[in-house]
Order: structure tokens, then sequence, then C-alpha cells
């Protein structure tokens, strides 16, 4: 992975995703990047399909007239928000939309939306004929520092989230943080929880920029914002250069994941996703403590930090045994085994695998609501 500065005379910062598919790709940062989208669409592309949640359906249509005067045939297709569109029956509209419309091998898909939103179209353009082209323009914090970068698609089942999926990296990112401008506060929050992730496992510096101003930190018209992010993307980028298909170091990405995607599934996805990754983080760094992995004071500046950024570091202290049964089917797992990405230290991520069942209790007890 490398990044490049803005160009001169340009706003725009490129980080480079290397070691995915033959040539990598690009993931820009910077603000008014539609103009960009057709390189990355590149020159073979016809038809575009723009997949969008109902609560953007004028960005869709800003996209659709974007596209049809650059010379493409753009086809719009609307999918729920929010989690709801990462279903089975979604996946199998989308699949009929693009028959129905005669999507070719070199034509692509445009994912304009948040992380439920590039999870699906990706999936949906890795499976359609083996694998079509897709570009994200990602409109939420969490999805501009993860689910749009690294290739990871996938939709839910009954038995928990992101279970069916494929790696599909994507021909490009287009991180505008203009889009930022209008999302809701907590829907902003929520965000920066994969923000402080990437600064706990692999960038010490993003810990201290949103310590420095915690309340402009909330805010993305706060002074970091812009270089929250490209630290963010630059972590997950050279992570994902290295290990595309989670064969190793990608695991430390998933730090309070585990714990996180259980707290969304026990609660029907009623809580948003960075809210849970928050009190997964605190709940796996007390598990390294209990496991003699982590100093006390780390776990304290989790939840010193978490807190005061508005994020939750305790969840429902009745709920460990649905937690547990949730967890046993983590997509993480090997076997029967659970596993962890717990700290040594800020920055020294590990693989906690099958942990002593007393330190999973003595861990929970720690974020249990009283």
């Amino acid at each position: 992975m490398t990044a490049v500065a803005p160009r001169p005379g340009s706003p725009v910062t490129r980080i480079r995703v290397e070691g995915a598919g033959r040539s990598g790709y690009d993931v820009l940062v910077g603000h008014e990047l539609d103009t960009e989208l057709p390189a990355m669409l590149g020159p073979d592309v016809v038809r575009v399909a723009v997949v969008h949640p109902v609560a953007l359906g004028h960005r869709g249509a800003e996209l659709q007239m974007a596209l049809a005067a650059a010379g493409y045939r753009p086809e719009v297709v609307e999918v729920p928000d929010g989690e709801a569109a990462k279903d089975l029956s979604v996946a199998a509209g989308l699949w009929s939309r693009l028959g129905q419309c005669g999507f070719t091998r070199t034509d692509a898909v445009v994912a304009v939306g948040g992380g439920a939103t590039t999870d699906l179209a990706g999936f949906v353009a890795a499976t359609w004929l083996r694998g079509v082209a897709v570009v994200h323009l990602p409109t939420t914090l969490l999805a501009m520092v993860d689910a749009a970068v690294g290739g990871k698609t996938g939709i839910d089942t009954v038995h928990g989230k992101n279970l069916v999926g494929a790696f599909h990296p994507p021909a490009g990112v287009l991180c505008d943080l203009s889009a930022l401008a209008t999302l809701p506060r907590q829907e902003y929050v929520s965000g920066l929880a994969e923000v402080v992730k990437t600064g706990f496992i692999a960038d010490p510096v993003i810990v201290d920029l949103l310590g420095s101003d915690l309340v402009a930190a909330q805010s993305p018209a706060g002074p970091h914002t812009r270089e929250l992010v490209e630290r963010a993307v630059r972590v997950k980028a050279r992570v994902v250069s290295a290990d595309l298909r989670e064969a190793g170091e990608r695991e430390i990405l998933n730090y309070g994941h585990t714990l996180g995607h259980a707290i969304e599934k026990v609660e029907q996805y009623r809580w948003r996703h960075g809210e849970a990754i928050s009190v997964g983080m605190v709940f796996a760094a007390e598990l390294a403590v209990a496991a003699g992995r982590l100093a006390p004071g780390v776990v304290a500046e989790h939840r010193a930090l978490l807190s005061a950024l508005g994020l939750p570091v305790t969840y429902r202290g009745d709920r460990w045994d649905a937690l547990s049964a949730a967890m046993a089917v983590d997509k993480k797992n090997r076997g029967d085994r659970l596993r962890f990405i717990v700290l040594e230290g800020v920055g020294r991520p590990v693989v906690l695998a099958d942990p002593d069942p007393a330190w999973l209790t003595v861990a929970y007890e720690k974020v249990a609501a009283t």
C-alpha cells in the first residue's frame, strides 16, 4: 500500500490498495469527487447499476443523470435502508434487475450509501457472472473507513451477520467528505468506533487526535476529520494489501467485532454497528486483562475515550447466554474454537484462540450494565 499526497492544485488524496486483483485500486479522499467516477469505471463499461438505499433517492438520481451525460446507460436500483438490505431476497431482486437489463461482464455496479449498501452491492457484483466491477461511493463515516475498503462483501442470514459473502475488491472507492455533513450526529459518532479501532490496533496518533478535542471529534466539521479518515483508511489499506482473504494479519481488523456482531444479532440490528463494536472493544480489552495480556490502564483508556465520544461501553447483564450462542457461529471461529483479537498494548494486536470460559465470564461482568 502506498499513500500519495494531494496533487498540485487538487484536494484529492489517493491511497493505493495493492495485491487486490491484477493491479490493485485507489481509495480517494476529498470533496466533490463525482468527476473521478468514470476513470474508476474504465473504458469498457456500458451499463451501470446505481444501487442506493431509499433515503438516498436524490443522490441516486444525481448519479443517474451524470452517468447518462457521460455516455453510460445507468439503471438506478433502490434497496432498503440499513441492515435490512443485506438479505438474500434483496440480492435476488438485484440479480433479476441485472438480468433484465442485460448486464455483461464488462458492465459495472456503483454502490452509493452506507456499509450495508456497499456490502450488498459488492456481493451482488461478486456473484453476477462470477464477478463484475463495483465502485463504492460510501456516504457514512463507517463505510468510508471500514465497509467500502478491503473487498469484503456479504449478506446476513438468520444465523448471524455476514455469514454469506465473497472477497471481491472494488475497482475503486470515492470517500467524498462532503457526504458526511448531512449525517445525523449519532450516525457519525457510531462510525467513530471503527476509527477508534484502527487507532488501538495500529495507529496511536488516531487516539491522540480524537482525545485532543473530544467535542469537535463528534462532528464532521471538526478540524481533524480528514486526517482521521485518511489515517483509518491507510491502516486498512496496509492490512488488506498484505492479506486480502483474511488468512493472517487481516484478522486484526476484527478487534471488538466478535461480541459486537453478537450484540447486533441479539438486538435484531436495532443497535448501530459502531455502538455494538464499541462495547465489543471494551469486552476484548477486559478479556486481554483477564488473560494476563494487557495492563488495566489500557482498558481505562478505552472506556474514557469511547464514553467521551458518546459511544456505549456497557451492555445488558442478562444477555450473556444469548450472546454466547451468537458468538458460537461467528464466521471468525475455527471449528468449535472461539477466536478473539485482543491487545498486548496499544498497536499490538494478537489472536486469542479458545480462551478460558472463566476469562470470558469475568470480561463480560466488567461490561455488564447494572
